[in-house]
This record gives structure tokens, C-alpha cells and sequence, in this order.
């Protein structure tokens, strides 16, 4: 793969990634309406799948993550904050999505769907494990913690549909239209 190619490649994965990513802001905006409803699962999932360097499928959704944190941190709490208690599992937790996302050789519906579905309820039973003093630190305490999560791991589903549809979708449809978007292997075929 040319040097141009591999840069314009890039370039539209990074350009989608920040794009999807700027939409976390609209949602706090409407935080009861849109809560969780986001495209984290997605971005995640769209830079394992296709970025063909993996250290930059996992730096680029993280990072990107990370920054769009910092800023709802401060929209939120008024503080500019970096990190909290839970923050480290949903990293971990990223971090296994966008390798489930590298997993996905052919980007279609059926494969996309399930994959972010696995996502979605593997986000429910890592991110929910009750770290603060909203549950008791017991069995009963995160059964409790993922019943209250449910409404809000449906928006991440809801989230996660539509925006793999309009990330997955529109890289797919660039590429059939633009070739220089297109790996060798997909060239070959």
C-alpha cells in the first residue's frame, strides 16, 4: 500500500472517529433523553475493524474517547477531571471492543450487529461492577447495579446501531466509490 493511500485511509478513519465522537457533546445536552445513547461502543469497534496499523486501532478511538471524557468531565462537574474510580474498567473494557473490532473481517449487518451486541452486553457486566458507595460491594450489590443499568445499556445498544450503520455504512459506501480508501487485499479481490 502507497504511502498517499495509507494517509488518506487515515485520515477519513481519524476524521470519522472525532466526528462521531464530537456527538457524546450533543447528548449532554439532552442527558435524560440521549443517556448513553453515543457512539463509544461504535468508534471503538469501527477503529478495530479498520485501521490496518492495530496500535493505531487502539490509539485512535482511545485517545479520542479520552479527550471527549475530559470534556463532558468538565460539563458535568464543573472540574476539569481526568480520570475516576471507574474509569480504568471502562478502558478495559474499549480496549476489548476494539479488539472484537479487529476480529471483524467482513464488515457486514449480521456481523456488525451481533458484534456490537456482544459489546453492549459485555459493557453491562464490566462497567457495572460496583466500585463506589451507590451499591454494597456484594453479589446482591451488582445485581442491583445491573438492573439499574438496563435503560441505560438499551441507549448504549440504540447508540451503537446507529452509529455502526453510519460509520460502517458510510466507510463502505466511500470505499466502493473511492479506491484509494481500499486496502491491497481489497484491491486483489
Amino acid at each position: 500500500m502507497t504511502l498517499k493511500k495509507i494517509n488518506t485511509r487515515n485520515t477519513v478513519l481519524v476524521l470519522m472517529i472525532i466526528a462521531a465522537a464530537a456527538f457524546r457533546l450533543v447528548s449532554y445536552r439532552f442527558p435524560y433523553v440521549l443517556s448513553n445513547f453515543n457512539p463509544v461502543g461504535a468508534v471503538a469497534l469501527f477503529g478495530g475493524a479498520y485501521f490496518t496499523d492495530k496500535w493505531k486501532a487502539y490509539i485512535v478511538p482511545l485517545f479520542t474517547l479520552f479527550v471527549s471524557d475530559i470534556f463532558l468531565n468538565r460539563l458535568y462537574s464543573g472540574h476539569w477531571k481526568i480520570l475516576d474510580n471507574s474509569s480504568i474498567l471502562v478502558y478495559v473494557f474499549f480496549i476489548i471492543v476494539v479488539f472484537m473490532g479487529s476480529l471483524i473481517k467482513k464488515a457486514n449487518v449480521l456481523n456488525v450487529f451481533l458484534t456490537s451486541l456482544i459489546a453492549v452486553v459485555l459493557h453491562w457486566l464490566i462497567t457495572d461492577i460496583p466500585f463506589g458507595a451507590l451499591y454494597p460491594h456484594t453479589f446482591a450489590g451488582y445485581m442491583q447495579s445491573l438492573t439499574a443499568a438496563i435503560p441505560f445499556e438499551k441507549n448504549m445498544l440504540f447508540g451503537d446501531v446507529v452509529f455502526c450503520a453510519i460509520l460502517f455504512g458510510g466507510f463502505e459506501l466511500a470505499k466502493s466509490k473511492y479506491t484509494i480508501l481500499r486496502t491491497n487485499r481489497e484491491l486483489a479481490v
